[in-house]
C-alpha cells in the first residue's frame, strides 16, 4: 500500500477497516503506543484493540493520568520492555499509534512485518514499505481517529469503558477543549450519545491529581526559577525541573505566559517541554514545528502539537534552550483579525 493518501476522511477509514481485517485474519496484531504514555495514546490504542481478539494495546509506558483511567476502568493493556521485546510468536502486523516517529515509541520493531501508522501530528518521520498504511488526519487528538473508526465500523465496540477511555484521550490532548477544532466537539457528543457517563464527574476524576510532598517540592523550586524573556515578538517563561515537567509547563501557561517551557537533564540525555496558549498558536506559533527544527539543528528527537511539543537529546541543555528561544524569535506574529 505505501500510502500517506490524502483521501477523504471516509475513504481512509476504509482503508484501515480493510487493512485490519487482512492481517487480524492472518495472526496477532499489537497495537503499540507512543512511549509517553499519554491518555489520548492509551486511550487510543485500548479503545482500537477492544474492537478484534487478536489485538493486544501494548507499549512502553503508562503515564499517570493513564494509568490512573486504566485502573478504574480495569482496561487492558500491556507494558513491554525497550529492549529485547517479545513479540507475538504469530505476529501479521502492528499498528502504532499517536507516534510522529520511531524513535517515539521507544522500542525495536520487528523487522519485516507490515505496520500502520495512526497518528494526527503534523510532523512525522516514518518510512513506509509496500505493505504500510498512513492514517494521518487533521484533528485535534488520535482518539478523534479511533472514534471515528468505531463509530463508523465498530459501532458494538463503544461500551461505556471505551468510550470514556477516548473521551478522556480528547479531554486532556486538547488541554480540556482549549486547542480542539470542530472535529473534536463532534466526537465528543457522539462519544456521549446514549451513555451512562457522568462528563462533569469524570472531568473531575482525570483532573485531580495527587502529588507526592517531594514532587510539590519540585514544581515549587520550578517556578521559582522561572524566567521571563521577549523572544522577538513572543513572550516565554521558561525554568528546569527534575519531574512533572508537562504540569510545570501548563501551570507557567496559567500565569498568562504565551509560550511556557520546562527543560530537564538526566543520565546524559536532555528534555525539553513546552506549551503555547490558544492565542499564540493562531497568531503563528507551532511547538511541535519548532521541536522539529531544533532536532534538525542540534540532533535529537523532536514535534509534536502547535500547542504542545517536546524535544529529548543529547545536548546541554543550556543550548536545547537557546536553540528553542532562538528559533521562537524567527517567527513573525500574524495579524488576526
Amino acid at each position: 500500500m505505501n500510502k500517506k493518501s490524502k483521501n477523504s476522511e471516509s475513504a481512509l477509514l476504509g482503508e484501515l477497516d480493510s487493512w485490519l481485517k487482512k492481517f487480524t485474519s492472518n495472526g496477532a496484531v499489537p497495537v503499540v503506543t507512543g512511549m509517553n504514555g499519554d491518555m489520548d495514546t492509551i486511550g487510543s490504542a485500548i479503545a482500537l484493540a477492544s474492537s478484534n481478539s487478536n489485538m493486544m494495546a501494548c507499549g512502553l509506558h503508562l503515564g499517570r493520568v493513564a494509568k490512573k483511567v486504566c485502573e478504574d476502568l480495569s482496561a487492558p493493556f500491556r507494558k513491554i520492555a525497550s529492549s529485547h521485546t517479545k513479540w507475538p510468536k504469530s505476529i501479521s502486523a502492528i499498528v502504532i499509534v499517536d507516534a510522529a516517529s520511531p524513535s517515539q515509541i521507544g522500542v525495536e520493531l520487528p523487522p519485516n512485518v507490515p505496520k500502520c501508522v495512526i497518528d494526527h501530528h503534523d510532523t512525522d518521520d516514518w518510512e513506509l514499505s509496500e505493505y504500510d498504511l498512513m492514517i494521518k488526519m487533521d484533528v485535534s487528538a488520535t482518539t478523534e481517529i479511533i472514534s471515528d473508526y468505531l463509530i463508523n465500523f465498530s459501532p458494538s465496540t463503544l461500551t461505556t469503558p471505551v468510550r470514556k477511555l477516548l473521551l478522556a484521550g480528547l479531554i486532556t490532548d486538547t488541554g480540556r477543549y482549549k486547542h480542539a477544532n470542530k472535529s473534536s466537539f463532534s466526537k465528543t457528543s457522539k462519544l456521549l450519545e446514549d451513555s451512562e457517563i457522568d462528563y462533569p464527574s469524570m472531568v473531575e476524576f482525570i483532573e485531580t491529581e495527587e502529588t507526592s510532598p517531594s514532587e510539590r517540592g519540585s514544581l515549587l523550586r520550578g517556578l521559582s526559577r522561572s524566567k521571563s524573556i521577549e523572544s522577538g515578538m513572543w513572550n516565554i517563561v521558561h525554568t528546569n525541573s527534575g519531574t512533572l515537567e508537562g504540569r510545570l509547563a501548563t501551570l507557567l501557561i496559567g500565569t498568562g505566559a504565551e509560550i511556557s517551557l520546562v527543560s530537564r537533564s538526566r543520565d546524559g540525555e536532555t528534555r525539553m517541554t513546552a506549551r503555547a496558549s490558544r492565542k499564540a498558536t493562531v497568531e503563528g506559533i507551532h511547538l511541535g514545528l519548532i521541536m522539529e527544527e531544533i532536532s534538525k539543528q542540534i540532533g535529537g528527537n523532536g514535534g509534536g502539537h502547535d500547542g504542545a511539543a517536546g524535544w529529548s537529546g543529547k545536548a546541554d541543555r543550556i543550548a536545547a534552550e537557546s536553540a528553542f528561544i532562538a528559533h521562537v524569535a524567527t517567527i513573525n506574529r500574524r495579524d488576526v483579525q
